[in-house]
């Protein structure tokens, strides 16, 4: 495979940071590389390309939102349709009925549906909504377990974050049922829910799935005290199972919240409930200008039923197996140790046994050469990952691999 160039990439991001702080905003910044991509031109399927016109098998799927691929037709067709009618107007749609309807058939935990834009909206309404309904104020959370940027979800000391941001939020180990019983015993007259991903799923950190018995202790505890269970599957929705990824660990929460892939990139995040707390959640004064777009409403839909029309949920994990164990015996053939940990269809890779500079090196050989990873992130398979893909990405590997053999 060729090398890629990156000129007007970078060019382009002298200009930007002339404009823009860091030049890229936000958790984009984080992936910028010195011999990566930076600005894409277009999108189809499960490949994009840069503004250098170079091509790429993405396996970051836009950080999770494109699960049938970028640009799908039917998808697009529906948002479009819904343009055609209407979008932001005075008034809210029809479709928003239609959409909750669609989530309270398909998702198993969900009785009522209310809509925001990012997962951030729907992890900080999960959380008023337990408030509300409980009149405690702790939040109790996994430690590096990420719901969103707002300042009592960051690490204390960020930049434009207070000590006091985090003072009800309390902090346990994953999979440790002792500490969780622990800060119960200490606190249970204060928490008032516990946020947590359907497996744990951290930035720069091996990806760990429940343990046997896990949730389903988590959510006897939890009624036992009066605490909402939260499910935050922003990221890993509709990816594990397509009635809520708590369904395949056998356990029912109080609250999910999804963001992401629930309209395929179109911007929409939904807060999903049991009727136990319908009536808090519609105390809650929490709303936003664009929270009642109509298109990504009707993209929403349309994903929703193509998702259960592929069985994609399967689909994805059975490709996210093949390409796991190709990794792995490729990674063998060149005497690596390769790690691919979390669901098969939201994998984090690792190469162990090695500095991290290494690993870092053969994801920018693989990006140089069009497949696009991270080194810190898990990644993101989509319906719309092929065979032809699988091979090329193993291909891909193999010559990344051959380049360390020859740099370490």
């Amino acid at each position: 495979m060729s090398v890629y160039k990156m000129k007007k990439s970078h060019n382009l991001l002298e200009k930007a940071k002339e404009v823009i702080p860091g030049g890229v905003f936000g958790h984009y910044k984080y992936a910028i590389r010195d011999t990566g991509p930076v600005f894409f031109s277009k999108a189809k399927g499960a490949h994009f390309w840069d503004i250098d016109d170079n091509k790429y098998i993405d396996l970051m799927c836009a950080y999770g939102p494109a699960i049938l691929g970028y640009n799908h037709p039917e998808v697009d067709e529906a948002a479009k349709s819904q343009y055609g009618l209407g979008n932001t107007v005075s008034l809210a749609s029809p479709v928003m009925v239609d959409l909750a309807t669609t989530l309270v058939e398909m998702v198993d935990a969900a009785e009522w549906a209310l809509f925001g834009k990012n997962g951030g909206d729907s992890t900080n309404l999960a959380v008023m909504v337990a408030r509300a309904a409980t009149g405690k104020e702790k939040i109790v959370k996994v430690r590096d377990g990420y719901h969103g940027a707002t300042p009592w979800m960051q690490e204390k000391g960020r930049p434009g974050t207070v000590s006091s941001d985090a003072n009800h939020v309390l902090t346990v180990e994953w999979n440790d049922l002792e500490s969780f019983e622990e800060i119960l015993v200490n606190h249970s007259d204060e928490i008032a829910c516990f946020i947590s991903s359907p497996y744990n799923h951290p930035v720069s950190r091996d990806n760990e799935l429940p343990a046997e018995g896990y949730w389903q202790k988590v959510s006897a505890l939890c009624k036992q005290h009066g605490i909402v269970l939260i499910v935050d599957d922003v990221r890993a929705g509709f990816r594990i199972n397509l009635a809520g990824s708590n369904v395949a660990y056998g356990f029912t929460p109080d609250l999910i919240c999804f963001g992401k892939a629930i309209a395929n990139g179109y911007p929409l995040s939904a807060l999903v409930g049991s009727n136990a707390l319908k009536e808090a959640a519609e105390e809650v004064y929490f709303t936003g200008t664009q929270f009642f777009s109509a298109a990504p409403m009707a993209a929403a839909i349309a994903t929703l039923l193509e998702l259960k029309k592929s069985d994609a949920a399967n689909k994805m994990n059975d490709y996210g197996k093949k390409l796991k164990s190709s990794l792995i015996e490729t990674a063998d053939e060149f005497g690596y140790k390769f790690i691919a940990s979390g669901v098969p269809a939201m994998p984090y890779f690792r190469l162990a046994e090695v500095e991290t500079k290494v690993h870092f090196s053969w994801i920018d050989e693989c990006v140089k050469r069009g497949v696009y990873m991270l080194g810190y992130h898990n990644h993101f398979i989509s319906t719309a990952h092929s065979e032809e893909d699988l091979a090329t990405i193993i291909q891909v590997a193999k010559e990344a691999f051959t380049i360390l053999k020859k740099n370490y």
